[in-house]
């Protein structure tokens, strides 16, 4: 007997229910593992999308969705939304419902978009190793990040001007990230788009079909962790650049960064899986033009395949034989066929 799978929109609940006089099928045994709350922003017209319900269905978790009217539409936050601990997952897909314009959600130049944070108590305390939990688990779906920046923010050492995380787990899919900012200066921190401190026992970020463009940050413009692994399939990474200035340690009489133009790993056994991607024309005004990876304690690696990387700038150090690449972990990153290095 089939499924019956109903979504009631006024509560917004998804119900699973089986036909009377017979048991339910394997599929609906466990609802409560397969059931996830639907969050509907707006009511079909642009001025219905605002900040405020967008805050309010990413607090309360699950599947949140955009009925915004048939035309594109920016969502200019006037708060960051942040991810409540207690709610196992929340997904934000982007893309609008009953055939809508696709969302995209803006900090305006001026704050951070989306927060998710195990260690902070005001987004509930969960369990006594919240730098190691399973959920919650963030997925970015269909969505365009715009004009998100921490700069000023110095929680957890600042960074990620569109998406901040530490703990739980982080996917994206399909998404953009465009013209986000975060500090300029500092040794360590970054992530113009996105930064991770800490991810379920050393899984990595999933990213997926994405873009990230324009960013800049002290260090890693498009994205920058410590001790977290990522696997990049699909992606572009352009035009991305790291301002800050005298590296990692800061070199005396400087402020510090300036390293990875798109991406900055640093930490000890964590490993980079870069598959057909493209990294072009991103900047650091130290080292790495276009990636940044430094396992202190050599035990993380980089793989690198079928992927296209040209024109990155490394004004300052970069790898021999690796253009745009500053690289220190297990010898020698794996540079799989089918993989184009090119000096800019």
């Amino acid at each position: 007997m089939a499924l019956a799978l109903a979504v009631a929109l006024a509560p917004t609940l998804i119900i699973l229910s089986t036909p009377a006089g017979g048991a339910p099928p394997a599929a609906a045994q466990e609802p409560a593992k397969r059931a996830i709350t639907l969050r509907i922003v707006g009511t079909g017209t642009p001025e219905s999308c605002t900040s405020g319900k967008v805050v309010k269905a990413v607090a309360a978790g699950g599947k949140v969705r955009f009925n915004c009217g048939l035309e594109p539409v920016t969502i200019v936050m006037k708060r960051t939304a942040k991810i409540v601990n207690s709610n196992p997952k929340t997904i934000i897909n982007g893309k609008g419902l009953y055939g809508g314009g696709d969302v995209t959600l803006s900090g305006g130049g001026d704050r951070r978009i989306l927060y998710q944070n195990t260690c902070d108590p005001a987004q509930t305390w969960t369990t006594d190793h919240c730098d190691n939990q399973r959920r919650p688990l963030l997925v970015l779906r269909n969505l365009r990040l715009r004009g998100g920046n921490s700069t000023g923010d110095d929680t957890e050492g600042g960074g990620g001007g569109a998406v901040f995380v530490r703990g739980g787990q982080l996917r994206v899919l399909n998404s953009v990230f465009a013209k986000n900012r975060c500090d300029r200066n500092g040794p360590d921190l970054g992530g113009a788009a996105i930064r991770v401190l800490s991810h379920w026992t050393k899984r990595p970020v999933f990213v997926a079909d994405s873009v990230f463009r324009r960013g800049r940050c002290s260090n890693g413009a498009a994205i920058s962790s410590i001790g977290v692994s990522w696997k990049i399939v699909d992606s572009v990474f352009k035009h991305n650049r790291a301002v800050g200035r005298g590296a990692n340690p800061a070199q005396e009489g400087t402020p510090g960064g300036g390293s990875g133009g798109a991406i900055y790993m640093d930490g000890n056994r964590m490993k980079l899986n870069l598959r057909r991607s493209t990294l072009h024309d991103n900047v650091a005004r130290e080292g790495g033009g276009a990636i940044f990876f430094v396992s202190n304690d050599r035990t993380g690696r980089m793989t690198i395949a079928k992927s296209t990387l040209y024109d990155n700038r490394s004004q300052s150090f970069e790898t021999d034989g690796l253009p745009g690449i500053f690289y220190l972990g297990v010898e020698p990153p794996r540079i799989v066929r089918g993989t184009t290095i090119v000096a800019s």
